[in-house]
């Protein structure tokens, strides 16, 4: 494809944790936005299959202003001296925030030198706001969850499949066992068992870059195998068997190993520049592992019984009744659609998941874990689903564009993506998120009340052949998306009413 050496007036950068609607959405609306103004604009999009429409920089230094919209890390630090204003991502969903974006780029001061923690700076009399601490530690955090998400996908899925043989074909030793169903099993559990590793290596990326890497590879290994100890001495030996301490451990870790690298930069800094190479392919990653490594297996212990007290907590919920846990699922799911909220149930939901293949098909471990997981699911194909049944059943009251983007919805919703709703929220966020937290709680304490299983953590009705119940969790979903279409059609309706007596009385 040729070069595009055309310049623009605004250049952006947008991107979400999983890289699918968020990401297109934000740049859609700034797409808009720049017309409205007639201003030119280029956004680089950081999405799942990599960065498309990536900028120059000729057109990064031509350009006028700079908009970042991304909870993951853009490389921000290329526009150090432009004029530019960095926010999360569902900041820039509409045209209308992205019109607002847009102006404050345009009346902000050049920033200074961008660097991966301070991505805008200014005092308090400037346009541009300053990343905040938790927005930072929050980017750093979805980066690398964003680069986890496929490998338990991929692993999860694949995993789930292999039960279509049998809940044991992949045990030789048993009746059903199927060669093909157990490399499948193999796969999957490889590509599970890299989550932890990816997901600390790259939140430690997005702090220091790529010498942080090593380290943060080597902490995620840590955190799934514990410090090992002898049995029979009691005392640390490289034989031995340890806790893991998984998926709270690979986050502790990448924090920690992209600080200590930043900490090492700061430390060589006075090196010769012509030790520059040493510095990147020696020293950084001995020390750096070094250090990483002593922390980790040092806090294996604390972070192990850390690691049990959530997840005795998540099953105390579970003990309370479907309703409690069912409530608090849906909720957090349909909260933000795809935001901090619902990706913090998602990864739990797949945390415990990877915990309960590990732990076989007829534990309460795979029990829960598989439980939880349906749960989560079902709340996250609801909202999408209940605008589909909205723009259906009461179309007049919704426009052509929001019908249309309810048909849309109807595909979206059934392969798990929740982003399909937001335009329909922020245009009325009250009542209409109420509304999807009601729908997406009711099929989740209905999926938890009828012992629905789910052993694929993405996929929507895709997976729908490996669910244990999935007759019940269609049922489940169905319900919550009709109970959440009928008060949203009630909502439209009133809106509807209300408008056409104001213009009958003017």
């Amino acid at each position: 494809m040729a070069e595009d050496k055309q310049t623009y007036d605004i250049i952006a950068a947008t991107g979400c944790p999983t890289g699918i609607a968020h990401t297109f959405m934000a740049k859609e609306a700034l797409q808009q936005a720049a017309a409205a103004k007639g201003l030119t604009i280029k956004v680089e999009t950081h999405g799942q299959v990599g960065i498309e429409d990536e900028l120059t920089p000729a057109q990064i230094k031509a350009a006028k202003a700079v908009v970042v919209a991304a909870d993951k890390d853009v490389e921000a630090e290329r526009f150090a001296g432009k004029p530019m204003v960095t926010v999360g991502v569902s900041k820039c969903l509409s045209q209308e925030a992205a019109e607002a974006l847009i102006d404050r780029a345009l009346a902000a001061k050049p920033a200074g030198e961008v660097t991966s923690e301070v991505a805008a700076a200014g005092s308090d009399d400037e346009v541009v706001e300053k990343e905040t601490v938790g927005h930072t530690i929050y980017k750093h955090l979805m980066n690398g969850v964003s680069h986890m998400l496929v490998f338990v996908v991929a692993g999860g899925v694949l995993t789930a499949v292999s039960f279509l043989w049998g809940i044991t074909s992949y045990d030789s030793t048993a009746s059903d066992y199927n060669s093909f169903a157990a490399m499948l099993k193999i796969i999957g559990g490889i590509a599970m068992n890299l989550m932890v590793p990816v997901l600390s290596a790259y939140i430690a990326e997005s702090i220091g870059k790529r010498p942080a890497l090593v380290p943060g590879f080597v902490a995620g290994m840590i955190a799934i195998t514990g410090l090992p100890v002898s049995a029979e001495t009691g005392l640390i030996d490289a034989g031995g068997t340890g806790v893991g301490f998984g998926f709270l451990g690979g986050i502790v870790g990448g924090f920690l190993s992209g600080y200590v690298i930043l900490g090492l930069e700061k430390l060589l800094s006075k090196m010769p520049e012509n030790l520059n190479g040493l510095k990147a392919i020696f020293l950084y990653p001995l020390l750096s592992t070094f250090i990483v490594g002593l922390v980790m297996l040092g806090i294996s212990g604390p972070m192990a019984t850390i690691n049990t007290g959530m997840m005795n907590f998540l099953k105390s919920l579970d003990s309370s009744g479907p309703i409690v846990l069912g409530l608090a699922i849906g909720c957090m799911c349909a909260f933000d659609m795809g935001g901090p909220v619902n990706k913090a149930a998602y990864v739990t939901g797949t945390a415990l998941l990877t915990e309960a293949l590990t732990a076989g098909v007829g534990t309460d471990t795979y029990n829960f874990g598989t439980n939880f997981m349906a749960a989560v699911s079902a709340a996250c194909i609801v909202p999408p689903l209940i605008t589909t049944f909205a723009v259906i059943v009461g179309k007049k009251y919704f426009s052509q564009e929001d019908h249309d983007a309810g048909i849309v919805n109807l595909i979206l919703g059934c392969t798990h993506i929740t982003e399909g709703a937001i335009p329909f929220m922020t245009k009325n966020i009250w009542p209409v998120m109420p509304i999807m937290m009601c729908g997406s709680s009711i099929a989740s304490i209905l999926t938890i009340f009828w012992g629905v299983h789910d052993p694929a953590p993405h996929g929507g009705f895709l997976v729908l052949p490996v669910v244990d119940g999935g007759g019940l969790w269609v049922l489940a979903i169905l319900i919550g998306t009709v109970v959440g279409g009928i008060l949203f059609v009630a909502f439209k309706k009133y809106e509807y009413d209300k408008a056409h007596k104001g213009l009958e009385a003017a």
